[in-house]
């Protein structure tokens, strides 16, 4: 009987459905657990027939994140979440300590609030966290392995190809989706990034099964060497939190292992640490907390042709004729690019005027006062022109803003 009841252990009934519970070894001899479907007629061979009415029989899969009171069936349903293995116990964590302060400088207490909601409310949104540096060594992998061994397999190690990828079946009841190495320079992919980020439900797709939707609560976390162009960020996007990642002052290989060691002790903190903020958005956080000089880097590398030449025309003409603002209509200006020798259409001038400052013109046809090119002393200068039409106006504080 005692064999029974351990086998009773390594099989469930999901709906119509065996499933063996067994512990698959990775490459480095980690054993991590997983259900493989099983036949009937494999079990009563192993088994013998009787020992089919001992095995727990469910209605269906469910995924219900928790990592302080995980209940491992909610109903009827087995949770497909994963419990994490650590038991929280008092102890010092001086190694995750040192690695919290290194990945968020000057915002630890923020990070610390970060990995907090994370462990206590795993369904709060969060910021999309996206690490970036140019430089070798500066522990933003080891960050992303720290994750792991806290959350074990609820997180996914996904690549850029993947992540474009229809199938997404391995998303599912995940934690943290992790890409290193990110290059999502398409806007097709920042919009998807976003998008996610901020949705409860999804449709999950796995290859030769139909489309089935289930809620999403994953958080995502970007790696990237590439400071200026990693994903495609716009103005006034609240939805990143962007840290420049410094060079490590010196490597200890041992590293990984003390952090993983100290991972009960940092969640005993974690679950007694009262909170540095209070909600203040769909994603927690204050926008203004999270909006870094490195967030401000990638927008403004992610502005188009067309809108930088356009600024610098404008700042151009509010330097050489000391003025506050200037007035125009989409003829004034392509005739100033015409002069300059600046390619850029209609169809893209209306969109950088229209989506990306979001300027409306003047309700009615009206007297402004523009600029065209003339020449003075030999020498070709900005000359003031009155004109008629349903002008936009911009600002040098606008202008320094963007």
């Amino acid at each position: 009987m005692e064999n029974n009841e351990i086998w009773e252990d390594r099989f469930v009934r999901i709906a119509t459905t065996y499933y063996k519970t067994v512990m698959r070894p990775n490459a480095m001899g980690e054993l991590s657990e997983c259900r493989m479907p099983w036949s009937i007629e494999a079990i009563r061979q192993d088994y013998g027939k009787d020992f089919l009415a001992n095995i727990p029989k469910y209605d269906g899969f469910c995924c219900v994140p928790a990592h302080i009171d995980y209940k491992p069936v909610v109903g009827t349903f087995l949770n497909r979440y994963s419990p994490i293995s650590h038991i929280p116990m008092p102890g010092e964590w001086p190694t995750i300590e040192a690695l919290v302060r290194h990945i968020f400088g000057s915002q630890y207490d923020l990070g610390l609030d970060y990995l907090q909601l994370l462990y206590t409310i795993p369904l709060q949104k969060l910021p999309i966290l996206l690490l970036v540096s140019e430089e070798r060594n500066t522990g933003k992998s080891t960050f992303l392995n720290f994750l792991k061994a806290l959350f074990e397999a609820n997180v996914t190690f996904n690549t850029n190809e993947s992540f474009r990828s229809q199938f997404n079946s391995d998303w599912n009841g995940k934690l943290i989706i992790v890409v290193d190495e990110v290059l999502l320079n398409k806007r097709e992919d920042s919009e998807r990034l976003k998008n996610l980020s901020t949705t409860y439900r999804y449709k999950m797709e796995a290859k030769g099964q139909d489309r089935e939707e289930v809620s999403f609560f994953a958080k995502f976390v970007l790696c990237s060497n590439n400071e200026y162009l990693p994903v495609v960020i716009d103005p006034g996007e609240t939805r990143y939190w962007v840290g420049k990642i410094e060079r490590l002052q010196h490597d200890d290989t041992a590293f990984l292992d003390k952090v993983r060691a100290e991972i009960p002790a940092f969640l005993h903190h974690l679950s007694a640490r009262q909170l540095s903020t209070t909600e203040k958005s769909r994603m927690w956080f204050d926008p203004a907390l999270t909006d870094t000089e490195a967030l401000q880097r990638i927008i403004r590398a992610n502005r188009n042709r067309v809108e930088i030449e356009l600024a610098e025309l404008l700042m151009d003409i509010m330097v050489t004729k000391n003025v506050d603002s200037v007035s125009f209509c989409m003829n004034d200006i392509l005739n100033l690019f015409d002069y300059q020798r600046v390619k850029a259409d209609r169809t893209a001038l209306r969109k950088v005027i229209q989506e990306c400052w979001k300027l409306s013109p003047a309700p009615n046809s009206l007297s402004y006062t523009t600029y065209q090119i003339g020449v003075f002393l030999n020498e070709p200068a900005y000359v003031e022109s009155r004109k008629v039409g349903r002008f936009y106006t911009v600002t040098r504080q606008m202008l320094d803003n963007l």
